[in-house]
C-alpha cells in the first residue's frame, strides 16, 4: 500500500493537511501511535479500523506504538458522554489489555520490530504536582471547557467533574512524552488529540499531526454501539461474526470492504457502481465479506464452516440441533446456561424470542420434556436430554 493510500483509505481527516504528512514521511521514517484505554473486555469490529491504519503505516517502515491507557482510564474519557464515566480498577484494565491484544494479534503483528506496545500509567502515575502544574499552563481552562460534551452537560445542568478536564491534558502529554509525529484516532478523540498537538508544540517545538478515521455504521446502518446490539464483537463465534455480517445491509458492502479488509479500492468503487445499478448479486457479495472478515479473526477453514452453516440453517431453513442442554424443572432454567443466566433467559421467553418444536413458548414455567428442541432467538438450536 501507497504513502497516498494510507493517508486516503478509511480516513476522514489528517490536520493541519495531508500533503505536509505525505512529505515528512517521504523524507524520513515516523513515531505515530494508537492510544486505546482498555474499559471494556471486548472489541467490536469498529474498533478495528485505526488499528489496521497502524499496521498499514508498519508496513511502510515508519514505528507505531500500540499506547494502552493504563493511566487514562483511571481518569476515564469523558468525550461523547453525556455524564462522567464509572471509574475503573487496575485490576480490569490490566486484565482487559491481556484479552485486547489477544484479539487484535491477527490484524496487529506484534512480532515486527517496528510495532511496540506501551502504557501510559507508566509516566502519567509518576507525574509530580509541578509536572502537572507545568502541563497545564499551556492550556486555558476556558479552551478546555468549550468541547461540546462538556458545554452540553452544562446546559442541561449537569456536573462537569474536575478530573474529566484533566483527561486531555493527560492524553495530551502521551505525544509529549513519546515525541511522536503522527496520533491516530477516531473522531470522537479529535478534541483530546488536538490539545496533544498544542502540546507537543509547546513543549516540545515540534509538530505533531492527526488522522482520524472515517464513521462507522452498524450492521442496521446506524451508529455502532453496543447499546444499539449492532456490533461485530471480535469475540464472537465464527458462526455469529458471519450471521450477523450476513445481516449487514446492503449499502454499507462498500464501506466494510474499505474498513475491513485489503480489497483495492478500484474493485470497491466499481462494487459500489454495481449494486446502485443492480448489477451484482447483494447475497454473494455478502457472503465474500463475511468470509473474508471471519477467516481474519478465527480462520479460513472455521469461516468456511461458518459459512456452511448459515446457508444450511438460513438459507435452506435446515437448522442443525447439534448442542444439547440438560433438562430443569422450569424452560427459563432450562435454557439459563446457553443464554447465560436466569434473568437473560427469562427476558427472551418473554420477549417471544424462545420456540419449543416451532411453537413460540412465552411461559416461563412450560413444562419441558426429553427430546424438546428448542430455538432461541434466530441463531440458537438446541435439544432436550
Amino acid at each position: 500500500m501507497t504513502i497516498d493510500e494510507v493517508l486516503t483509505r478509511a480516513v476522514d481527516k489528517v490536520l493541519p493537511s495531508k500533503e505536509s504528512l505525505k512529505k515528512l514521511m517521504e523524507k524520513k521514517k515516523i513515531r505515530l501511535y494508537l492510544g486505546v484505554d482498555p474499559t471494556a473486555t471486548s472489541l467490536h469490529l469498529g474498533h478495528t479500523v485505526m488499528i489496521r491504519k497502524l499496521q498499514q503505516f508498519a508496513n511502510l517502515g515508519h514505528e507505531v506504538i500500540f499506547l494502552f491507557g493504563t493511566g487514562t482510564t483511571l481518569v476515564g474519557d469523558p468525550s461523547e458522554r453525556a455524564k462522567g464515566r464509572k471509574l475503573i480498577t487496575y485490576q480490569e484494565v490490566k486484565k482487559n489489555m491481556q484479552s485486547w491484544k489477544k484479539q487484535i494479534s491477527s490484524i496487529l503483528d506484534f512480532s515486527m520490530p517496528n510495532v511496540k506496545t506501551m502504557a501510559n500509567g507508566d509516566w502519567l502515575t509518576k507525574l509530580t504536582l509541578q509536572d502537572i502544574i507545568k502541563i497545564g499552563s499551556n492550556i486555558s481552562a476556558v479552551q478546555l471547557f468549550k468541547r461540546d460534551s462538556f458545554q452540553e452537560r452544562l446546559k442541561k445542568g449537569d456536573t462537569v467533574w474536575f478530573h474529566e478536564t484533566l483527561y486531555p491534558l493527560l492524553q495530551g502529554y502521551d505525544a509529549v512524552h513519546m515525541d511522536v509525529d503522527l496520533q491516530l484516532g477516531g473522531t470522537d478523540q479529535t478534541f483530546n488529540m488536538l490539545i496533544g498537538r498544542e502540546l507537543q508544540r509547546k513543549m516540545n517545538n515540534k509538530e505533531k499531526f492527526v488522522l482520524t478515521g472515517k464513521m462507522i455504521m452498524g450492521t442496521d446502518n446506524k451508529k455502532m454501539s453496543k447499546t444499539s446490539n449492532n456490533c461485530i464483537w471480535l469475540t464472537d463465534s465464527p458462526e455469529d461474526m458471519f450471521g450477523k455480517l450476513m445481516k449487514t445491509q446492503d449499502q454499507l458492502m462498500p464501506s466494510y470492504f474499505e474498513f475491513f479488509t485489503d480489497k483495492p479500492m478500484e474493485q470497491i468503487n466499481q462494487l459500489k457502481k454495481d449494486l446502485q445499478a443492480n448489477k451484482t448479486d447483494p447475497i454473494k457479495i455478502k457472503k465474500q465479506l463475511a468470509l473474508t472478515i471471519t477467516a481474519q479473526f478465527h480462520d479460513q477453514a472455521k469461516a468456511k464452516i461458518a459459512q456452511a452453516h448459515f446457508e444450511k440453517t438460513f438459507q435452506q431453513q435446515k437448522p442443525e440441533y447439534t448442542t444439547e442442554i440438560t433438562q430443569q424443572s422450569t424452560l427459563a432454567g432450562t435454557i439459563s446456561e446457553t443464554v447465560g443466566s436466569t434473568s437473560q433467559a427469562k427476558r427472551l421467553i418473554l420477549q417471544g424470542a424462545v420456540d419449543i418444536n416451532n411453537k413460540t413458548i412465552k411461559n416461563l414455567d412450560h413444562s419441558i420434556k426429553s427430546g424438546d428442541k428448542i430455538q432461541i432467538g434466530k441463531k440458537t438450536f438446541v435439544k432436550v436430554k
